[in-house]
């Protein structure tokens, strides 16, 4: 029986001293390989989680930029359309205004215009009413006084009729 003993005893031994040496060989950087990947696991899943806020932040800040730079092209639309408004609606009036110059320049040669016919009429006229008086009476009729006179009555007899014109 101290046979069995004293194996069974060394064989205890054995597994102790084992232990101590799997302890120290194995164990030991088995368990620090795990504590370390477990750290580094820990590590990426907070990397991961703080890169996950950033892009979403920066997302965030992408719509902002976004939102405010599609608010400026509808405030740079808007303001190009009243602009164009604008620049139509003084288009628009410089162009009455020169159409109301051009008429008005258009009336006033033409008022210089009938001037000048009238007065050549008048001319006329007082020629072939001296003429005509002077054939009548028997007599020429053609000098300064009798010209005045003659231009004298066509004037009363056009403003006469001007006036039962009105």
């Amino acid at each position: 029986m101290l046979d069995f003993s004293v194996t069974f005893v060394i064989t205890i031994i054995n597994i102790v001293i084992l232990c101590f040496i799997l302890r120290a060989i194995l164990f030991k950087p088995v368990t620090k390989f795990i504590t370390e990947r477990t750290q580094r696991v820990q590590d990426s899943i907070f990397q991961a989680e703080k890169n996950k806020a950033t892009a979403l932040k920066m997302l965030e800040q992408y719509e902002n930029r976004l939102k405010n730079a599609e608010e400026e092209a509808d405030i740079i639309i808007r303001t190009a359309h009243e602009q164009a408004e604008n620049d139509a609606g003084k288009i628009i009036l410089e162009s009455k205004r020169e159409a109301e110059r051009i008429t008005e320049s258009a009336r006033a040669k033409l008022e210089t215009d009938r001037i000048a016919a009238m007065t050549l009429f008048k001319a006329e006229a007082a020629t072939l009413v001296l003429s005509a008086a002077g054939h009548l009476i028997g007599k020429e009729l053609y000098g300064p006084e009798q010209r005045r006179f003659a231009v004298e009555t066509l004037d009363k007899i056009i403003t006469d009729s001007g006036k039962q014109n009105v």
